[in-house]
């Protein structure tokens, strides 16, 4: 919605640049606005500690008035947090590098062991960063409306990791979705001090009427729009202050090689640009339960108290009766006095629908399949069908977040850690350097591939012999290392593995062909980008 005290632009006047940038995030966010009550009501319902649309909210406030029953919220952080022990497991090896199609064999062992401690220092910086804390808030908005917004920012020299994240709610961000379908366009709207403005932007050359308003009421706060928009193979970064009291204009300007912002949703449906979640999947089943817990208590309420009846013959007045132990209340000769009303029913119909709409709330947010398990030891069999099952279901899931979140968080993570010097200057590429996942639930899927190997190696191995020749134990023995994500340092190379059977030469080999030269797999890096903040 554009903002009223915005400066009125002269007519016919051509917009500025921040005023143009200002306009494509007012019309970003007036496409944005059909979604903000569905959004308000699955936080209401599923959240209700989430930022809400409606203004700006007050911390510690009570936000669970109108919440009666507690199945969808707890069924919410149970999802949330299994995404984030399938996906992104605190202080556990997730993902790595390996080498790429590109490379030969003796080419991918001599690079291998470099990735692989390049990976480990990029999870160390994960690790020791807020990482766990934020994309766990991330997981929550995912979960509720469908869309998250993870931002990623470099942090300040002398702390414990390089890297710094800070879950964006959605309240705050505007999306747009880019040609490739991604939501690579960002824009987020905050307000900040005359003192915090000076900080993040020491070099910013501020209005004159801001400077008097920030001296004369320190504790105002003044709009900025941040923008992170693609433009061409980097992206552009700026912040514009939309103070009203002036015309907008740039506080900072720069380019990243890779967005800060990671945006991410669940689901997405054809045509919409914000994803949907299997909270407004099982919102009318959610808000039937609401309304019946809520039915209950209040018929428990006239189950304890009753109602009653008077005659209204000036001596009793019902104004003053409190019905507690002890009480005598007055009345008067001959009259009926305080009499009960028969209820005229029962509110039974309650148990039968309720325990039917809890279950199909947590079947919607996959409680029951995911949740926590309930056997204190479970057989290899039931650990492998119930890794099937997860990667059954979040299996396209996954899919989306594998595309929209975990790589390019990795991908701006390297390029972040690479200007630094922290790591060689490689390049994810996925030709020199591929990224591998390596999450509970990456290998899960990999199971059926490790499984139908080895069961191929059983039967070769059943065949006989001559069967059993055909297997190349040292190239399957690596191939089941790479899948299992075994550290390169515990393969040996192939130059340096031993054949199991020497051949007997029929004639003296020819000499040995020169090694062929590693191409490095450290292309020209990309700009370096501005420090975002």
């Amino acid at each position: 919605m554009p903002d009223a005290t915005a400066p009125k632009r002269r007519r016919g006047a051509e917009p500025s640049e921040p005023e143009a940038l200002l306009d494509r995030y007012r019309a970003a966010r007036e496409r944005r606005s059909v979604w903000e009550s569905h959004w308000q009501e699955c936080y209401d319902h599923a959240l209700p500690n989430g930022r809400p649309f409606r203004g700006t909210g007050t911390p510690g406030e009570r936000r669970v008035d109108r919440l009666f029953d507690g199945t969808a919220p707890d069924a919410v952080e149970q999802l949330a947090a299994s995404l984030l022990s399938e996906l992104t497991p605190p202080w556990s090896r997730w993902f790595g590098f390996q080498p790429g199609p590109a490379l030969t064999g003796a080419e991918r062992d001599r690079v291998a062991p470099m990735l692989d401690r390049a990976a480990g220092i990029v999870q160390a910086h994960v690790d020791r960063s807020n990482f766990a804390v934020e994309v766990h808030q991330a997981f929550l908005d995912l979960v509720t409306v469908g869309t998250a917004s993870l931002l990623m920012e470099e942090a300040a020299p002398g702390s414990p990791s390089s890297l710094r994240f800070t879950a964006v709610p959605l309240a705050e961000a505007v999306l747009e979705e880019g040609p490739d379908g991604r939501l690579d366009g960002t824009f987020r709207r905050s307000e900040a001090t005359l003192a915090q403005i000076l900080h993040r932007f020491p070099a910013a050359d501020l209005p004159g009427e801001l400077r008097e308003r920030g001296a004369e009421e320190p504790d105002a706060r003044f709009p900025l729009v941040e923008a992170v928009l693609p433009d061409g193979t980097a992206y552009r970064w700026a912040v514009v202050l939309d103070s009203g009291l002036a015309d907008p204009s740039w506080l900072a300007q720069g380019r990243f090689a890779q967005s800060p912002f990671v945006n991410f949703r669940w689901l997405k449906a054809p045509g919409e640009t914000y994803g949907r979640s299997p909270v407004m999947k099982a919102l009318p089943d959610i808000k039937t339960a609401n309304k019946v817990v809520e039915l209950v208590l209040k018929n428990a309420s006239i189950a304890v108290t009753g109602i009653w009846q008077a005659d209204d013959d000036g001596v009793l007045n019902p104004a003053t009766i409190r019905l507690v132990p002890g009480t005598i209340i007055p009345k008067a000769v001959g009259s009926a006095g305080l009499t009960p009303l028969a209820n005229p029913g029962r509110f039974d119909v309650s148990q039968l629908v309720l325990d039917d709409l809890r279950g199909r709330i947590r079947h919607a947010l996959l409680v029951d399949r995911l949740g926590p398990i309930e056997q204190a030891r479970m057989t290899a069999t039931e650990v492998m069908e119930r890794s099937a099952e997860m990667a059954r279901l979040l299996g396209a899931t996954y899919g989306r977040l594998q595309a929209e979140m975990l790589t390019p968080l990795l991908l701006r993570a390297v390029a972040i850690l690479r200007r630094r010097g922290e790591i060689p200057d490689i390049a994810v590429d996925g030709r020199l350097v591929e990224l591998q996942h390596r999450s509970p639930l990456a290998q899960a899927q990999a199971q059926r591939d490790v499984q139908a190997t080895l069961r191929w190696l059983d039967t070769a191995r059943k065949l006989g012999p001559e069967a059993a020749a055909t297997v190349d134990a040292a190239a399957t023995a690596r191939w089941l290392g790479e899948a299992f994500g075994v550290p390169a340092k515990l393969i040996r190379a192939e130059e340096d593995a031993a054949p199991a059977i020497k051949p007997v030469p029929v004639s003296p080999p020819a000499a040995a062909p020169a090694p062929t030269p590693v191409p490095s797999p450290l292309p020209t890096p990309l700009p370096v980008e501005t420090p975002h903040g």
